[in-house]
Parts: structure tokens; sequence; C-alpha cells
């Protein structure tokens, strides 16, 4: 079975019947470039040992792998909204929310950001994957607001930023941060000079802290690089510096308990 890490901040929302985990490369069956628990539906692993994967991620929330919700993930601000109507598609979004007990919200990520979200209070979660384009155009408050409408109080909303790449391992091009400061020039605070001329680095989990924060919601960020920790998280930048043809996913999930 997975052994998840988990927030201290999310941690507290057991008592209101919510369980979370992001989720590493341990405890699945892959092998190879994908070995361990990729549960990554577009890559080129074996299907069954994703699906096998997918089941294990379930039944740590002692669910059926059926009521594991994840979405086709395009970077995008578009939210869901899941409810006791699931039916197991896949549609294209980047952030899911429920106040529906017994199903797991789960996002993939191999460097951006997965986010997971309670208000425990109002029973309401969320899940949200958030690259740089994710974070630019607006997945975080699209997905605090879809919350809103189920019930949640801002103010009562509690968020985390697992597993992804640090400004330590993210190195962009002038026209990365140029797009930045024309959308906010305060966000030049965002970037370093790197050691190639003309380049920087750019701290994307700052900014979707920030972001979650300025939207009005507590938050923390669990500050774990996947890029040069291999035994536990897939990376889509260390593949590519690698040359390597492809590379698995690691999954975050919350759900609410239905007996409680």
């Amino acid at each position: 079975m997975p052994t998840p890490i988990e927030s201290a901040l999310l941690s507290a929302t057991k008592s209101a019947g919510i369980r979370h985990g992001y989720f590493t490369r341990h405890g699945g069956i892959s092998e190879g470039l994908y070995r361990g628990l990729n549960v990554g539906l577009g890559s080129n692993d074996d299907r069954e040992h994703v699906q096998e994967n997918r089941r294990r991620v379930a039944a740590w929330f002692g669910l059926p792998v059926e009521r594991l919700a994840t979405v086709h993930q395009v970077h995008s601000p578009d939210v869901i909204v899941i409810d006791a109507g699931f039916d197991g598609a896949r549609p294209q979004a980047d952030a899911m929310v429920t106040a529906t007990p017994g199903i797991a919200l789960g996002v993939l990520a191999a460097d951006c950001g997965p986010i997971l979200f309670a208000d425990p209070q109002a029973r309401v979660i969320g899940a949200a994957h958030a690259g740089w384009k994710g974070a630019l155009t607006g997945v975080l408050e699209n997905t605090i607001e879809a919350m809103v409408g189920l019930g949640a109080r801002r103010d009562a909303i509690v968020a985390c930023l697992g597993p992804s790449i640090s400004q330590a391992s993210y190195e962009v091009g002038p026209e990365f941060v140029e797009r930045f400061v024309a959308h906010d020039p305060d966000y030049a605070r965002y970037f370093i000079p790197s050691e190639k001329p003309g380049h920087a680095m750019f701290d994307l989990p700052a900014l979707t802290v920030d972001r979650l924060r300025n939207a009005g919601v507590t938050a923390e960020s669990l500050d774990l690089c996947t890029y040069p920790d291999p035994d536990r998280f897939f990376s889509y930048r260390r593949t590519t510096h690698a040359k390597e043809p492809d590379y698995g996913r690691q999954i975050s999930a919350i759900a609410i308990e239905e007996t409680f």
C-alpha cells in the first residue's frame, strides 16, 4: 500500500472526515522509467500497471478505483464540479471541487504544482493542477470560487501545495520572464538571474502560495522539489534533461469520508 506525504495544515481537517495524501513513486508496480506508483494515463506505461496503481491510491482512501476522479489536464484555468452523478469521465480541465462524500479528487503532476483544498466546516474540498500557465491564468482562484459556490467560506478554506519544481531547478528564458512582468510588474520578484546569460530561475511555488493567500485562503507549501529526488518523484524537466523518452506522474488526492 502506498504511504503518501501529508500536510500539517490539511491534517487538521481529519476531524471533519477529510483525508488527503501527496503520493510519491513508492508503493506501485510500474517498471523501468515508470518505476513505482505511476498513475499517468497519458504516459506510455503498461495500462494495466497504471490502473493497478490507481486502484492502490483509491484503496488508501477505502474507495474503489471507480471513485477516483481525475481530469484530462491541459494547463487551463478550468474547474469541474464533481457530484454524486460522477461516472468516471475525464473532461479537459485542471481542477475539481466536490461536496460529495466517497469520491477522491486526484490531480497528477511531474513538476507542476498539485494543490489540495478543504473547508472542514462546510466539508467542501478541491484539487488543482497548476503549472506556470494555470497559476497565471487563474486556476487557483477559480477553484476557490467553485468551492464557495458549493457552500465553502473563503476564510475557512485551507490549501497546500505539494511536491513541485523549485526555483533552484527551474531555469527559464527571457521571453518567459517578459510574459510574467507584462502581466504584473511586481512578478519580477519571482525571478533571480541564472548562470546562463539572459536567463532566470523561476519560483513557481512562491507564486502559487502568494496567489492562494491573496485570494483569501490559508495556504502553505510542503517545500519539496521534484527535480533532484528521482527516488520519490517523477519530473518532466529531469526526464527532458536526461533525454529519456517518457516520464511518469505522481498523484495528490483528497476525499470526504462517507461514514462521518
